[in-house]
């Protein structure tokens, strides 16, 4: 094995792309799967690689100081991929202690225990996978740059604002090799169903309310998953040490037009006649601090790097479904217990 790399948070969604990814891609990299498992975490979504020579899966919390401590000092990794995050909003309004814990502590214990094997070896590499919400909200015009200032609104924005902070600090006082992306909106197969699209395509095909935020005329910028995972690998190999890099799709859609196309896919593959499932839409109360728009201008590392997405949006979104259709089980599975008391709890008494 040339090189031994941990990825943080493989289990979920993200995480689980990139994990396949570079496993697959690369039989000479040693990969080390790291998740703590909880909601989000799924080992279903890597089932098909378990098993493979390069590969092995670790239990355990990023934000046990003393375990991450141990584990860099047994394995003197040459790589972090770090994604393991809290990241629902309306989950940080809720509760924003628990991602001050994990998003910025567990950042920080990470950093900690890589600093201590490698030093400011540059021929290190330590990748941290944040969000587009560090930067707040948008208006009408313009796009999120690299340089754009971060505005976060929200206790999961500010706790991934910190995370980049800590990262950099760690670039600057320590000469530490880092990189970090900022990404804008996924979707695709393996998603947990608290967000959009996995919970709609779940509740549409129930045929329960679709509970929309608001007037529905939030902005998002969204990009298949795998595209995502793909560029994750152009910038952890190619891109330069003490740079950040915008990843996005080009891809904006407010979220009524989103759940338009989405009930129109639905209704087609479903054999339902066109317009049924839009009569489950209901407008809900608007979560607080709610941002208008996201839009990632993701022209450095179309440049730099020669990464652009592969899917249009419609392409995806219908693969998106069809995967969602095809794995039932997987959907029975994470919707089943504590699920149905979240769900419970944040849409049916809006």
């Amino acid at each position: 094995m040339t090189k031994k790399i941990l990825i943080t948070g493989g289990a979920g969604f993200i995480g689980s792309h990139v994990v396949r990814r570079f496993v697959l891609e690369y039989p000479n990299y040693e990969i080390h799967n790291l998740d703590c498992l909880t909601y989000a975490g799924n080992l279903e979504n890597i089932a098909d690689i378990d098993g493979r020579d390069n590969y092995k899966f670790i239990k355990g919390n990023i934000e046990d100081a003393e375990f991450i401590n141990s584990l860099f000092g047994q394995n003197q990794y040459d790589g972090v991929i770090h994604l393991a995050a809290e990241s629902h909003v309306d989950r940080s309004i809720e509760d924003p202690l628990a991602f001050l814990k994990t998003n910025v502590m567990g950042t920080a214990n990470l950093l900690n225990a890589a600093k201590e094997v490698w030093g400011s070896d540059q021929s290190k590499r330590f990748y941290h996978v944040s969000t587009d919400e560090v930067f707040g909200s948008l208006g009408a015009t313009g796009l999120f740059e690299e340089t754009t200032a971060y505005d976060p609104k929200s206790p999961y924005s500010a706790s991934k604002a910190s995370s980049d902070h800590l990262v950099r600090a760690y670039g600057n006082t320590y000469d530490f090799p880092f990189v970090i992306s900022n990404c804008s909106n996924n979707y695709g197969p393996n998603q947990f169903p608290e967000k959009l699209i996995p919970l709609f395509i779940n509740n549409v095909k129930q045929r329960k309310s679709l509970p929309v935020y608001g007037d529905g005329q939030y902005t998002r910028d969204w990009l298949y998953v795998v595209d995502h995972a793909i560029a994750i690998d152009s910038v952890f190999h190619d891109g330069k040490n003490g740079e950040t890099y915008n990843i996005g799709g080009f891809n904006e859609w407010t979220n009524l037009d989103l759940i338009h196309a989405l009930c129109d896919l639905m209704d087609e593959k479903l054999g339902r006649e066109k317009g049924e499932s839009r009569e489950l839409i209901t407008y809900v109360k608007d979560r607080p601090g709610h941002d208008r728009r996201y839009a990632i201008d993701a022209s450095k590392i179309n440049k730099e790097l020669g990464w652009k997405p592969s899917l249009q949006f419609e392409e995806g979104l219908s693969k998106t479904i069809d995967w969602y259709l095809e794995n039932e089980k997987w959907l029975e599975n994470v919707t089943s217990g504590d699920y149905q008391d979240y769900y419970k709890k944040h849409y049916d008494n809006r």
